[in-house]
């Protein structure tokens, strides 16, 4: 008896394939639609875990940003920020520029430049050597290679560690050696040994070196620098050129907190506020995808109107305005002294202010320094705090966010484990089906191939008879 040809092939760990199917059936595609519908909860537990990750991973992103915007927030109660100093001046600071290096004495100075301190130099030709040369630079011994350029030489005086000479090459192999500190001192003072011939001086060409001649306020004064830090008590110039048109006005201000300072922080964490505000209101505003969206669309919209975050947001502009109690109307709150959302433009209200985005009004902020700057420094100071405990309370450890990542994170976990248990019951049922199958195919098959032994028996036995 024959049989029709059926082969199960299962290796270890992969689904059992059926050929050589005697039922003129599509068994394969059975099978998967049969597990089709089965396979829809492990999809659905699928989707919503990765929708979790999603949200997870946008509010731990919004944590982050909010410990920056805390962290920005603390430095206004820095005493640093509020320190007293005293603002330097100069009119002309391309010829008299002028830094404040300690206390110094109010008022205004005049200050007028004859002569700029300089440094002795000496120039010489240069002859590249035949053979290897000796020669000496104020006291530094040099070997010249046979062929050695003039930028090599130069290159070696620089380089030379404790050297007293610069070096710089000019056309024609000359090299110009200048004394490596300026002030008063004889061209002699760069002094050249070159037995050999490889140096030779330029007549005409040595130059003294020369100290810095000035006067403040009419009382002459010298330096053997271009850097004075000893012609107004609290105060460095550095001479950068002769003040031939009349003298230069260095202006001293009086010891006060620094606008600029308090601005430039106020800025600072005003552009990082905003971009803050701005990402949170972003994920707020985004509307979860619709029934049938795709799977690139899963995780979107997970913290749509959520309310924790749109709280605080409303908490951190009220903040803005909210009064330092104890202190004056006009320096109570960040929002009187310039900070604030902006006030309306006629009856229309910018998206920005709507969006809670902060701007300043630098005029205004200047003038409540300049007015009151202890009350100020004390507002400042005591919003910081306000604000950062409001951020804390949500993304600090312990806060909202952080329980919730965790909620999620376990929530991820037992998703995981339901999909993982999901999958092994579906892979038990399709090898289930498939041995199913195969069994049947294999029946059919041997049905078939017995009938056919038969019929051709009965055959025989008529042709016999």
């Amino acid at each position: 008896m024959s049989t029709s040809g059926i082969s199960v092939n299962s290796p270890a760990g992969s689904p059992i394939s059926i050929s050589g199917a005697a039922s003129g059936l599509d068994t394969t595609a059975i099978i998967s639609a049969l597990l089709s519908a089965e396979r829809q909860p492990i999809t659905r537990l699928t989707n919503e875990q990765a929708t979790i990750e999603a949200q997870q991973k946008q509010l731990q992103g919004i944590q982050a940003s909010l410990n920056g915007l805390s962290f920005a927030a603390s430095e206004f109660a820095l005493p640093s920020l509020f320190e007293s100093s005293q603002s330097v001046t100069s009119s002309a600071p391309a010829l008299v520029a002028a830094t404040a290096t300690g206390g110094a004495g109010v008022g205004g100075y005049e200050v007028e430049v004859t002569r700029l301190a300089s440094s002795a130099q000496r120039t010489f030709t240069f002859t590249s050597p035949g053979a290897e040369q000796q020669l000496t630079v104020s006291g530094q011994q040099y070997t010249l290679k046979a062929g050695e350029t003039v930028k090599e030489l130069a290159s070696a005086i620089n380089a030379q560690r404790g050297g007293t000479v610069y070096a710089a090459v000019l056309e024609g192999s000359k090299i110009v050696l200048s004394s490596r500190v300026t002030g008063a001192a004889g061209a002699e003072a760069i002094q050249v040994s070159s037995p050999e011939g490889a140096l030779v001086e330029v007549p005409g060409t040595a130059r003294e070196g020369h100290d810095a001649e000035f006067s403040v306020d009419g009382v002459a004064g010298t330096s053997t620098s271009n850097t004075v830090t000893d012609a107004i008590a609290g105060v460095t110039l550095s001479l950068a050129g002769l003040t031939n048109g009349g003298p230069v006005t260095v202006n001293v201000a009086a010891p006060g907190l620094s606008v600029s300072a308090v601005e430039s922080q106020v800025q600072s964490f005003i552009k990082l506020y905003n971009t803050t505000v701005e990402s949170i209101q972003k994920q707020l505003a985004e509307r979860p995808p619709g029934h049938g969206a795709g799977s690139s669309q899963i995780g979107a919209g997970t913290l749509y109107q959520d309310q924790e975050l749109s709280g605080l947001l409303a908490n951190m502009r009220q903040i803005m305005y909210e009064p330092i109690e104890g202190l004056p109307a006009e320096v109570a709150s960040p929002a009187s002294i310039g900070i604030s959302t902006g006030a309306p433009s006629g009856s229309v209200t910018s998206q920005s202010a709507l969006a809670g985005q902060l701007k300043l009004e630098p005029a205004k902020l200047a003038s409540a320094v300049q007015a009151n700057p202890a009350a100020v420094q004390e507002m400042l100071q005591q919003w910081s705090l306000k604000l950062q405990k409001a951020i804390g309370a949500t993304a600090e450890p312990g806060g909202g966010i952080a329980t919730r990542t965790q909620d999620d994170q376990a929530q991820i976990g037992d998703l995981g484990r339901r999909i993982s248990s999901l999958n092994e019951l579906l892979a038990h049922r399709e090898r289930a089906l498939q041995a199913t199958y195969a069994e049947l195919e294999s029946i059919i098959s041997q049905n078939t191939a017995q009938a056919s032994w038969l019929t051709s028996q009965e055959k025989s036995l008529a042709a016999g008879g």
